[in-house]
């Protein structure tokens, strides 16, 4: 039977010390997993993310650190859900285990289970696998992290995996979901994206500052989520179907998921608004507010352009520097302004 490590006495509002986790080679000896190093945690953010890769690193610590750890777990969560080798029975299976880690099952094996999961390539992609790997110290870092935002991560995530399991549980024997409407793919959204926005905004109302605002900035946090999301689906749906799956409910019109994704959005910039409002401190508005700027301009595109379309790295370039002028200025850029509309 494997046993977690203690992490030694420690009282509320203090920051964990470091901390080691042990796991289980099935009889062999017990091998310590160490939490990532920052230079590797920035490696693996680099190599298996796309807008956050450029976000996380705005952020201070010690939100860096949290947000971009949980990240990562969420990823391993996304590459097993998405494991298109794999039947659906496989993945509900992988997803179970991934909870039993989570929940810190002494009887789940971290070291066996990652090992497992690499060797069957839920994916092609090595970054993604060389994350799955490195399980053991994901779950090392969360120990690690302050008491209350490791049990923000830690929360979430397992609400993920949970929802995710039970997504996978209406798939065909395959793997392929099959939404149906416009509310299933709002479901979908919620598990993947709106938890991410809830668990987000839980970390930055910890910020004493910000507390007050926590009601306003809790119910539009899951919309942030969706209107991410539904970019991305739009985005990838082209390649989503030479792929054999589509998350677009076939019954349901491509006008009325950009419309509802621009909806999303400009409930999006509400929230960077109250943020701003609230006196967030500019590391957490520009980390906020540049997925939104990227979001919204790749909307526009994809409406204009259909399924396939990017923007530039011109324009991711410019878009940041926009944001970055603004914030130096004390305010927010005007294309979020003028997306938030009037002030109520």
């Amino acid at each position: 039977m494997c046993r977690w490590v203690g992490c030694g006495s420690h009282g509320p509002g203090r920051s964990a010390p470091p901390s080691r986790r042990t796991v289980c080679l099935s009889d062999a000896a017990p091998v310590t997993a160490l939490p990532l190093r920052d230079d590797e945690l920035s490696d693996f953010l680099a190599r298996t993310s796309r807008t956050f890769a450029l976000a996380i690193p705005l952020l201070e610590e010690p939100l860096r650190r949290e947000v971009g750890l949980g990240y990562l777990l969420l990823r391993v969560a996304d590459t097993l859900e998405d494991a298109a080798s794999w039947t659906r029975e496989a993945r509900r299976e992988a997803l179970a285990g991934f909870e039993a880690l989570l929940k810190e099952d002494p009887e789940a094996d971290a070291e066996a289970l990652s090992r497992d999961w690499r060797e069957r390539r839920p994916s092609e992609d090595a970054g993604y696998l060389d994350l799955l790997a490195r399980t053991p110290s994901l779950l090392a870092s969360l120990d690690a992290l302050r008491l209350e935002a490791g049990a923000i991560l830690r929360h979430f995530v397992l609400k993920t995996v949970q929802g995710m399991r039970e997504v996978l549980a209406s798939a065909t024997a395959e793997g392929l979901l099959a939404l149906d409407s416009l509310q299933s793919l709002r479901d979908y959204c919620y598990i993947v994206a709106g938890l991410v926005g809830e668990l987000l905004t839980e970390l930055f109302v910890l910020d004493a500052r910000l507390t007050p605002f926590s009601p306003n900035l809790r119910a539009l946090a899951p919309l942030f989520g969706e209107g991410l999301q539904l970019v991305n689906i739009l985005k990838d749906a082209r390649q989503d179907a030479r792929e054999g799956r589509s998350l677009l409910p076939p019954g349901v019109q491509l006008q009325d998921v950009e419309r509802l994704a621009g909806e999303d959005l400009v409930a999006a910039a509400r929230y960077v608004r109250a943020l701003y409002s609230a006196g967030a401190s500019r590391d957490v508005l520009a980390f906020t507010t540049l997925p939104l700027l990227l979001a919204q301009a790749t909307l526009e595109l994809l409406v204009r352009d259909g399924a396939g379309a990017k923007v530039s790295r011109a324009v991711v370039t410019s878009q940041m520097i926009a944001l970055q002028s603004a914030l130096e200025r004390g305010t927010l850029p005007e294309a979020v302004e003028a997306l938030a509309g009037p002030t109520p």
